[in-house]
């Protein structure tokens, strides 16, 4: 059996817990006019108002709710508390973002008596660890299940589904509530009758092959009750990405540049800290009229250093139309771990010495240099000049995240931007 722990709008209960005024209010986490609701309290909830939904849209549906700017080092510290929990509870857990994970319950009944004891532990103790934070929890044979269990009894509830009832369960699961089902695809399979997980077995596997492609064959894997992931208690990071909504919509290409910028230094500073170098750059553009683009590059040697992002960055944004003003921009990092063969290929036929290699070696001995400065003296220390300008632009709330990114092939990384002490 797995478990899934899904933390209570945790963002929004963060903040009522530590602000006794804001319990049993509608409490938005955002900010700005042009931003979006990160976490949603359950009383804003009522009114509408849900994740990643306009600020704008947030207020006319609940006026009388209340925005509150986020604190992410104390969501994060409070994270690691409940994950401290967890790994105490079980030696395989797998954290699936920082309000949520997997746990193994594989022979635990032995240790705390049943499943329901097994739960009623974890739920006391990440209380009693986080303050009073609640979660719901839920607990199925299959991963998947699991995760569609713990939204069943929110909040602060549980599910658990024994094997011999997945059946009936399958039977009325509609298929919007398996994860990976977006309203297109839920439209898609609405035209063909399918509107619950049992309605699937009626096709064939070459039914959804020819249809859907792979997603269609895993959907109709789902709907057997099937899902043969394991818990995975270390998962590699896939990507490094940044974003911010614009204080104002804009088509001027130098505070387009200038916010680059400060994107891939500040996904270069986490790449760095973890170790990490990738070689697909990838460009997030939304403009005013909500229409979105994205284009990436991916190089033959790998980057983290601020410079060789920007670079790429700027150069992708460069290619694409500005007819258009930009409403949001992001950059992300992804595809870690450049092959070995191909940059010993490119060191051979350069005598040695790959040029991408050894420019982006010195430009990340320049920024282990600043991040060092930075984290022994402060932020103000040291900074590069034209973030300066960038600062003066009033940003709207940034939405900084880790997700998966496209790739698209090929690229070389240029040379960007100027440092100032």
């Amino acid at each position: 059996m797995i478990v899934h722990v899904d933390m209570d709008a945790f963002f929004a209960s963060v903040e009522q817990m530590d602000n006794p005024a804001l319990r049993g209010r509608p409490v938005m986490v955002g900010g700005g006019d042009r931003g979006v609701v990160a976490t949603a309290s359950y009383e804003a909830r009522r009114f509408g108002v849900h994740s990643a939904m306009p600020a704008g849209q947030a207020r006319r549906l609940c006026p009388q709710g209340v925005f509150v700017r986020p604190r992410f080092d104390r969501y994060k510290e409070l994270s690691g508390k409940v994950m401290e929990v967890l790994r105490a509870h079980s030696p395989l857990v797998e954290q699936a973002s920082i309000d949520e994970a997997y746990l193994d319950a594989e022979g635990l009944e032995r240790v705390y008596g049943s499943l329901p004891a097994l739960v009623c532990s974890l739920r006391c103790a990440i209380r009693t660890a986080t303050g009073g934070l609640t979660c719901s929890v839920g607990v199925a044979p299959v991963k998947f299940l699991a995760k569609i269990c713990s939204d069943v009894n929110k909040p602060d509830g549980v599910f658990i589904l024994e094997t011999g009832d997945v059946e009936a369960f399958l039977a009325t699961l509609p298929v919007r509530k398996i994860p990976g089902v977006g309203p297109r695809m839920a439209e898609a399979l609405g035209k063909f009758g399918i509107r619950f997980a049992s309605d699937m077995r009626r096709y064939s596997p070459d039914f959804f092959r020819t249809r859907f492609g792979r997603p269609g064959l895993v959907l109709l894997e789902r709907a057997m009750g099937r899902d043969p992931r394991r818990v995975e208690p270390v998962r590699e990071a896939k990507s490094e990405s940044a974003e911010e909504t614009l204080a104002k919509d804009t088509r001027d290409l130098e505070q387009l540049r200038r916010i680059l910028l400060a994107h891939a230094e500040k996904v270069g500073r986490r790449l760095r800290s973890q170790k990490l170098q990738g070689r697909t750059v990838t460009l997030k553009v939304k403009y005013a009229d909500f229409t979105q683009i994205t284009r990436s590059k991916t190089l033959d040697a790998p980057v983290a250093s601020t410079q060789g992002i920007y670079g790429v960055a700027r150069e992708l944004l460069e290619a694409v139309s500005l007819k258009k003003a930009v409403r949001l921009l992001g950059v992300g990092v992804s595809n870690f771990g450049a092959p070995r063969e191909r940059l010993t290929l490119l060191s051979l036929l350069n005598g040695g010495r790959s040029p991408e290699f050894e420019g982006e070696k010195r430009r990340l001995k320049l920024d282990r240099t600043l991040d060092a400065l930075r984290e022994r003296f402060g932020e103000g220390v040291v900074a590069r000049g034209a973030l300066a300008m960038h600062r003066r632009d009033g940003l709207a709330q940034g939405q900084d995240q880790r997700q998966e990114l496209d790739p698209q092939p090929s690229g070389r990384t240029p040379e960007a931007g100027n440092l100032r002490g």
